[in-house]
C-alpha cells in the first residue's frame, strides 16, 4: 500500500484540515503505531494513528485517492478555496470533486483559463518550484499594436522590479487595428508576470487566458467547468516534472 504524509491521512479522516494537522504534529501530539510523529513522516491506512492518545477514524480515509483536476477559470474569480471578503473563488466551481483539492499556482482575478487543482502536495510543489521550469502557455490580447522590436524584447526577457525574466516564446496569432492576439510561452510564474512584461513595453493587456501547463491543454473545456485529468495526462505531466 502506498504511504502518504500523515497530515494528509488525518485531514482525509475528517478530523481537521491538513494545515491544522501539521500544527498538531508540530506540537508532538500525534503518534503512529506508538511512535511520535514528525512533519514529513508517512504512513498508510493500515497504521494505527492517534492524536492525544485517541485513535482517529480511518474508515473514510481508506478511500483516499489523489485527485488531479483541470478547471477553466472564468474572469472574476480568485484562485483560492475561501475568501474572507466573500469574493467568488474557484472553490465555488469545483463542488462535487469528492475531495479537498487546492489550486496549483494562481491566475489573478481578471485572468482566465487553465488551473490545476489537486490534493497531492508533492505534485503541486514540484510544478510550482522554480527549478521545474514547466512551460505555461497563454493567449494574450493586447492594445494598441505590437512590432518586431517589442516581440524581440519579450522573447529575450524584460526587467521586472530589477530582475530579468527568462527567455520566452512569442508569436502573433492575429492582428487588427488597435488589437493584437499573441501566444506566449514562459517557464516562470512570477506574480502578474505577463501583465507586467507588456506594461514595461507600453502595451495594455485586454485579455489574458492560460491555455496550457506543460502537456496539459485547456482544449474545449467551457468556462467554469472542470474535469479530472486522464491517466495519460497525469503520466505525461509527472514525467515532465520528474515525479
Amino acid at each position: 500500500m502506498q504511504k502518504i504524509r500523515i497530515q494528509k491521512i488525518i485531514a482525509s479522516s475528517g478530523f481537521c484540515s491538513r494545515r491544522k494537522a501539521e500544527e498538531i504534529i508540530s506540537q508532538n501530539r500525534v503518534k503512529c503505531n506508538g511512535r511520535l510523529v514528525k512533519l514529513g513522516d508517512k504512513a498508510d491506512f493500515s497504521d494505527h494513528i492517534t492524536i492525544d492518545g485517541e485513535a482517529i477514524n480511518l474508515k473514510k480515509s481508506k478511500k483516499f485517492q489523489y485527485k488531479y483536476i483541470i478547471l477553466n477559470k472564468p474572469r472574476g474569480y480568485i484562485t483560492t478555496m475561501s475568501d474572507e471578503r466573500n469574493r467568488r473563488c474557484v472553490a465555488d466551481l469545483v463542488e462535487g470533486v469528492g475531495a479537498r483539492v487546492y489550486p496549483v499556482g494562481r491566475l489573478d482575478l481578471n485572468s482566465e483559463g487553465l488551473i490545476l487543482l489537486t490534493n497531492d502536495g508533492y505534485f503541486a510543489n514540484k510544478i510550482m518550484h522554480p527549478s521545474s521550469h514547466i512551460t505555461k502557455t497563454y493567449r494574450v490580447t493586447v492594445r494598441p499594436s505590437v512590432d518586431e522590436e517589442k516581440l524581440a524584447a519579450l522573447a529575450q526577457g524584460i526587467y521586472i522590479e530589477g530582475k530579468k525574466t527568462m527567455p520566452a516564446v512569442v508569436r502573433v496569432i492575429s492582428e487588427e487595428e488597435n488589437r493584437v492576439v499573441v501566444e506566449m510561452k514562459i517557464k516562470e510564474g512570477r506574480k502578474r508576470q505577463i501583465r507586467k512584461m507588456f506594461d514595461q513595453i507600453g502595451l495594455e493587456v485586454a485579455r489574458l487566458r492560460r491555455t496550457a501547463i506543460g502537456p496539459i491543454k485547456l482544449g474545449m473545456l467551457k468556462p467554469g467547468s472542470w474535469r479530472e485529468l486522464n491517466p495519460e495526462e497525469i503520466r505525461s505531466i509527472k514525467n515532465e516534472i520528474g515525479v
